[in-house]
């Protein structure tokens, strides 16, 4: 596999000079394809699919040991999952394995929930196999707190949680309140409302919300639109941040995420370049100069998600790279296995800068949820969601060209994302 080109971004020229590059604004080119990129377009044109998938007879074979260990595994999580055990405090989550596990999972039905996208939804638009919906993530040396809908809404009760990014932060969110909503049968106590970048949950017996926000970049930019934002150049605003603040200034809970929309870039030749990394960092740096002179440290707790990965390129895990993740049936299982794409480098700068909260007693708490999501090349939509495009000739003769391999089946990986959430939430 060819690694892909350094992205690049260009930096418009101020007319005060490069001393003040941070409050000029920052222009870059990027690739939009509709396979990679099928961000917020709920409200955009719609088409449905027009093209019929073959697929393989799908064939699981567990072993009886495996099942018989299975139930007492299944056994224990049901008498100590719901308690705080200390030993967990110092258990890494984000490191284990991805265990075949149809008893408890998955939490919700995806043809149910009320609140599900249909680029999300996978088996109402045609994925024959499920397999996918019975993961369960399993540490090493310790368990998950298993996920209580009703304890989550009491811990919400009379307060505000926003995810705060773009469509993999939504895709999170859409998770959460499929895994919520379940508990709430009567519709009459439960609302869901857009308002143009805000998406709004509520449950009303708790009186507790639970919203997305819409900001891709962090910081103001020419994408705030969630739906006209498909342009060849987007141009961030690096010190205006306040518009959004403002969606997410009152909330208790804040998650943000900024990741692949800093990755998928193409150089760009004319005028000064700066890597696309930077970028980032000017957006973490004004994020960051925002929390510290606005959080209040005693009220309001902050998150920020590890980057979700793509799998893209199917030779990461000895595939064919033209099919992309398409028909990929199973988690990969070589431990350790982290895809050549994937920068984890990033999420190490983002905690650098959120470490210098920590003087000030604001702790950001980060969602490592990369290396788990890395292993799990089976659980993207690809061709399997409601399709907001015309497809061409071509596409219906590749459907591998259009396939979405960096957005999740739900249920499905994000719902795991959502049991780290409620555990730092009920008890770290």
């Amino acid at each position: 596999m060819k690694p892909e080109a350094t992205p690049k971004m260009t930096v418009l020229s101020s007319p005060i000079g490069l001393k003040s590059i941070i409050k000029s604004l920052v222009a870059f080119s990027i690739i939009v394809s509709s396979a990679t990129f099928l961000f917020y377009q709920g409200q955009e044109g719609e088409v449905p699919m027009a093209i019929e998938h073959g697929h393989q007879e799908m064939q699981v074979q567990v072993a009886a040991e495996h099942h018989e260990q299975l139930r007492v595994k299944e056994a224990q999580v049901q008498l100590t999952a719901e308690l705080p055990d200390a030993s967990k405090e110092e258990c890494n989550w984000s490191t284990g394995q991805w265990v075949y596990d149809n008893v408890s999972q998955p939490l919700y039905s995806g043809l149910k929930c009320a609140f599900i996208f249909p680029e999300l939804s996978c088996d109402k638009y045609g994925r024959k196999d499920v397999m996918y919906q019975h993961w369960r993530w399993q540490p090493h040396g310790c368990d998950l707190l298993r996920f209580n809908a009703t304890r989550l809404l009491e811990k919400l009760r009379n307060k505000r949680l926003v995810f705060v990014g773009d469509s993999l932060n939504r895709n999170q969110w859409v998770s959460l309140v499929c895994m919520v909503e379940a508990s709430i049968p009567d519709n009459r106590l439960k609302m869901h409302v857009f308002n143009g970048s805000l998406i709004s949950f509520k449950a009303f017996e708790y009186n507790a919300t639970i919203d997305f926000y819409w900001s891709p970049l962090l910081v103001e930019s020419n994408s705030d639109d969630p739906i006209i934002h498909r342009v060849e150049y987007r141009i961030i605003r690096a010190d205006r941040i306040d518009k959004h603040a403002n969606a997410w200034r009152d909330a208790d809970i804040i998650i943000f995420n900024s990741y692949v929309w800093w990755r998928k870039h193409k150089p760009e030749d004319e005028g000064h370049v700066v890597e696309m990394v930077d970028g980032f960092e000017i957006a973490l740096k004004k994020l960051t100069e925002w929390l510290g002179e606005n959080i209040d440290k005693n009220r309001t707790r902050i998150f920020f998600a590890g980057s979700s990965p793509t799998h893209n390129w199917a030779s990461n895990w000895g595939g064919v790279d033209r099919n992309k993740c398409l028909n990929e049936t199973e988690p990969v299982y070589k431990v350790g296995y982290k895809a050549a794409g994937t920068d984890y480098s990033m999420m190490e700068k983002a905690k650098s800068y959120f470490g210098t909260l920590e003087h000030k007693g604001i702790h950001v708490e980060i969602l490592n949820i990369t290396e788990l999501s890395d292993y799990r090349k089976d659980g993207h939509p690809t061709v399997f969601r409601k399709q907001f495009a015309s497809l061409t000739k071509e596409q219906m003769a590749n459907p591998a060209s259009y396939a979405d391999c960096t957005h999740w089946c739900l249920p499905g990986v994000p719902d795991v994302w959502n049991e780290f959430l409620y555990g730092y939430l009920m008890y770290k």
